[in-house]
């Protein structure tokens, strides 16, 4: 059975949500990320599969396709990985390498998992992620927790959801003060 990975980025308050200016994704020019890079690359070389909701695919969609001024190589990735998203409204993705999941997608994604390949890899798409973690769908949870308190915004976790132990996989730091913690979800 393939890994379903949740990876996100997060503020040291918590949140995921993306209110403010605090997350770029492709770095600050200012601070050296080739570490923090290197970890996203090896990430994406052990899977090959990232599955969305409809609105982080809109915004991945009018961000990432074909961009020829991405020194991150993560447009480059985006392009070419098997993409799946998770809408009743997307009819044609209009991006390479993507499938829509339109009618039972938690059916559809146990599915996917039960398939031969890499890991599965969710990102962003905050409401799909609570409710894979309430079907107990998720393997590991993959964090960059960013050096910054946002004070408000929808975290990992739905309200009122507990986990009684998380087994830490991994854990680094960054030179740009993100720290990275991965973990087993059981």
């Amino acid at each position: 059975m393939r890994t379903l990975a949740i990876t996100q980025n997060v503020t040291l308050d918590g949140s995921i949500e993306m209110l403010g200016d605090w997350f770029d994704p492709q770095g600050q020019a200012e601070v050296d990320n080739s570490d923090h890079l290197a970890e996203l690359h090896r990430q994406d070389s052990e899977s090959d599969a990232l599955v969305l909701g409809r609105r982080t695919f809109e915004d991945f969609r009018g961000y990432w396709p074909g961009r020829t001024d991405d020194p991150t190589g993560i447009s480059a990735y985006l392009d070419q990985v098997q993409k799946y998203v998770v809408s009743s409204t997307v009819t044609d993705p209009q991006w390479q390498h993507t499938t829509v999941l339109s009618a039972e997608p938690l059916a559809a994604i146990r599915a996917l998992k039960a398939r031969t390949g890499r890991d599965i890899v969710v990102t962003g798409s905050i409401s799909l992620c609570h409710a894979l973690i309430e079907a107990g769908l998720v393997d590991e949870y993959r964090l960059f927790v960013h050096p910054v308190v946002q004070g408000r915004g929808r975290r990992l976790f739905p309200d009122g959801f507990a986990l009684p132990r998380l087994r830490l996989l991994a854990a680094n730091a960054f030179r740009s003060g993100i720290t990275f913690s991965r973990y087993a979800a059981g």
